[in-house]
């Protein structure tokens, strides 16, 4: 919502995300040439938004790369489960904020590309997210 007194953008899980909130992050002052993630999780859904500054997303789904490029507080990227994420170029400033649907677990998480190819040829259900309105 737009006033004279500055911005708010409400979110309410299960609302204009599609998932319930169990855990919010932040990742910031990330030292350029730096990336984030680098992994997949097996059920967690995730919202990430860009707070301040800019970055770029990388999403693979198995058999599609698409790079989208974060930089409007008002916008996020839904990724499903079993997507491999990137997270890369960041601006000096930038703000990274995630949403998401279960609380932290190590073993939720997939590391290693080749074990999250050899999972995703077994379950192609999963495919590219779109950016959330």
């Amino acid at each position: 919502m737009s006033d004279s007194r500055g911005n708010l953008t409400p979110v309410h899980g299960g609302g204009e995300i599609p998932f319930e909130i169990a855990r919010v992050y932040y990742l910031y002052d990330v030292p350029g040439g730096e990336t984030r993630g680098g992994h997949a999780h097996r059920d967690l859904e995730q919202l990430i938004v860009c707070a301040s500054g800019s970055f770029d997303v990388l999403l693979d789904d198995g058999s599609t790369r698409r790079t989208f490029t974060l930089n409007r507080p008002w916008h996020g990227l839904y990724i499903r489960p079993m997507i491999w994420r990137e997270l890369a170029n960041f601006s000096t400033g930038a703000i990274c904020t995630c949403l998401a649907s279960l609380p932290y677990d190590r073993d939720e998480y997939v590391y290693r590309f080749d074990e999250f190819r050899r999972l995703k040829r077994s379950d192609r259900s999963a495919t590219i997210g779109v950016p959330a309105p």
